[in-house]
């Protein structure tokens, strides 16, 4: 490894994945014996997902970034090709009304996640020679909605939400002219609000998040049973493995609700080692991303920072009743086999960055 290789990052992000892994586990055991007889079915998946993220923060790592920079574009339309695919019903898998994923074999690939990263790798190599040659921003931002639009339309809002904010940033980062920035959230916002109203289910959710317990054998139960899962966890929680909610009680409980369940089995001092472990990750990941050698490599490393970091808040103030509910993983624990390749890619990409730091003439 070269000098400036970031090993606080890469074991923080094994701790998380361990961490992950072992709660999936816990989180799904009984549902899993009870739908496929395999208590180990989504624990088996997930591993086999590490194994290939695994691989992909390897490849990642010792990939060219110019090279990933040249091949921002094509990259941004195979994204927009997987995106209008799996609206097909003939190729894409739909799960509680929502069109997101192909199943390959076994496994269900995710293209939004995949956009996601894409997203961020066409934006950083748009502001970056806009840096250097004064590009204009403008058009490629077309293009970036398209990509959002996309994703709306596959019904994934939180998705969506996070691709958003997350080009919001890099935008105003990359010096985007303040009119360009204003005039975006002034369309945002009634999109936003039109696409929330005009689906039932997601008025319903802003009605329980109001009042979850005006709704609580509707809308309002999933986060009810996340905080009576919080509340039974106490300080220390009632033991790895003991928790009740996972019971067929708290919906989503190893997927987007799997941070309920840590809060039961660990208590709150499982839930802040956690937290803790996500600031010292982040911590890095910006720090990677303010010593980087070249403009592309900063809006990289600043994007997958941004990326992870806001994915990382909306969850945990999702099922701390927060925020209304949405359907969002927690990088690196919650059980989604393209969530947990793709940002095992991007820590891959950031160390890296960070690889170079030190050694700017490395590509590797």
């Amino acid at each position: 490894m070269k000098r400036g290789f970031d090993y606080s990052l890469f074991l923080t992000t094994l701790l998380l994945v361990g961490i992950g892994l072992t709660m999936v586990f816990s989180a799904s055991g009984i549902l899993a014996k009870e739908r496929f007889g395999d208590s180990a079915y989504f624990l088996k998946k997930e591993v086999i997902a590490g194994l290939i993220g695994m691989t992909g923060l390897v490849v990642a790592r010792l990939l060219p970034v110019k090279l990933l920079s040249r091949l921002s574009l094509p990259l941004l339309v195979i994204s927009l090709v997987l995106l209008a695919v799996v609206l097909f019903p003939s190729i894409g898998t739909k799960v509680s009304g929502a069109s997101r994923w192909i199943r390959i074999g076994p496994l269900s690939l995710q293209p939004s996640e995949i956009a996601k990263l894409c997203l961020v790798i066409f934006v950083a190599s748009v502001l970056a020679k806009r840096k250097e040659r004064g590009v204009r921003v403008i058009p490629p931002m077309v293009a970036s909605g398209l990509l959002i639009g996309l994703v709306l339309m596959g019904k994934d809002l939180g998705g969506a939400a996070v691709m958003g904010m997350t080009l919001f940033t890099l935008m105003f980062v990359g010096g985007a002219r303040a009119s360009t920035l204003v005039s975006e959230l002034l369309l945002a916002c009634p999109a936003f609000v039109y696409l929330v109203s005009s689906v039932p289910y997601r008025r319903m959710r802003i009605l329980s998040f109001l009042n979850p317990w005006e709704h609580e054998r509707g809308a309002g139960f999933q986060i009810i049973q996340s905080y009576i899962a919080f509340h039974a966890g106490s300080l220390f929680g009632l033991g790895l493995g003991d928790g009740k909610q996972k019971l067929f009680y708290l919906p989503e409980a190893h997927t987007d609700f799997i941070f309920s369940v840590i809060g039961e089995e660990l208590g709150l001092f499982g839930t802040l080692t956690i937290v803790a472990l996500f600031v010292i990750w982040l911590f890095r990941a910006f720090r990677i991303a303010l010593k980087a050698v070249d403009p592309f490599s900063f809006y990289l490393a600043l994007g997958i920072a941004v990326m992870i970091g806001i994915q990382v808040i909306l969850n945990l103030a999702v099922v701390t009743g927060m925020l209304p509910t949405k359907g969002l993983p927690l990088p690196f624990i919650s059980y989604g086999g393209t969530s947990l390749m793709v940002s095992l890619f991007s820590v891959g990409l950031l160390l890296n960055i960070s690889a170079r730091v030190n050694n700017p003439r490395s590509e590797g």
